[in-house]
């Protein structure tokens, strides 16, 4: 039986990750996950495609979301006061979805202009925000397409097998950014056949194959890209018929509820 292993909070996206021993589960994914995104002037989104540097920013939030600290390697920490609520600023993902955005000020903006050394502003979603790829997909934050993303650690482990047997480097989970890690099924990629499933108190059920983009070349921790894998590897046998290549899968929530590390997925 798979259980889970890892759980992770992204506050901003595109940034590093928090890990959880228990998530709390709302419609649109982990509390919090990816209410907070870095855009240009202009309100174009910022991720790891463009900006690696991103990903050395490492968010903490408090849990009533009202303070969110900042701090990156050669940098001093900063605090924000969370405005969640505030003037709008018009803000686009993907060139696919438009809508509001608080602006969270100009100290945070230009402690982040100086890290990643591009002009940006960092902002929230507004009290009335509602956003959805389609009724299948489910409602979501800043997040590309779903509420959740899992992985499983045999998916991982055989990825790597296959990057080690060229000669080149495994890679950590961390390159996926998953928000769900699963272990303990004895074959890889079992994840693929999930449909309708339960973790702790939360029904959950699968949307889609996860394409995965070049974010999967950023080392992490220095926010470098130091490609070709795994998307090389990856290549050799997990093309979708869609086009790009999959590792893990995309989910949405049908009840909101509670997920701790060791629950087990019951299948329904």
């Amino acid at each position: 039986m798979a259980t889970v292993s890892e759980l992770w909070l992204y506050p901003i996206k595109g940034c590093a990750g928090s890990p959880l021993t228990r998530a709390q589960i709302l419609p649109t994914g982990v509390v919090h996950d990816r209410t907070f995104m870095f855009v240009r002037p202009d309100g174009l989104f910022r991720s790891q495609r463009g900006t690696p540097r991103l990903s050395v920013i490492r968010p903490e939030l408090a849990s009533d979301g009202a303070k969110l600290t900042l701090s990156a390697p050669g940098s001093d920490t900063h605090t924000v006061d969370v405005r969640p609520d505030g003037p709008r600023l018009t803000v686009n993902v993907h060139n696919i979805w438009t809508g509001a955005a608080i602006d969270q000020g100009d100290e945070v903006a230009a402690w982040a202009g100086d890290l990643l050394e591009e002009p940006v502003r960092l902002v929230r979603v507004p009290p009335e925000h509602h956003r959805a790829v389609d009724e299948w997909h489910g409602d979501i934050t800043f997040t590309d397409s779903t509420p959740l993303h899992l992985t499983s650690t045999s998916s991982l482990d055989d990825l790597n097998a296959r990057i080690q047997a060229k000669g080149a480097v495994g890679v950590p989970m961390e390159r996926f950014r998953p928000n769900i890690v699963t272990t303990g099924w004895p074959t890889p990629y079992a994840e693929d056949d999930l449909r309708d499933f339960t973790l702790g108190t939360s029904h959950l059920r699968w949307v889609k194959p996860d394409v995965r983009c070049p974010v999967t070349m950023v080392d992490q921790p220095t926010g470098t890209r130091s490609g070709p894998e795994p998307l090389r590897t990856l290549a050799d046998y997990r093309r979708d018929p869609a086009g790009g290549v999959t590792f893990g899968i995309k989910v949405a929530v049908q009840t909101s509820g509670i997920i701790a590390l060791g629950d087990e997925i019951a299948v329904h």
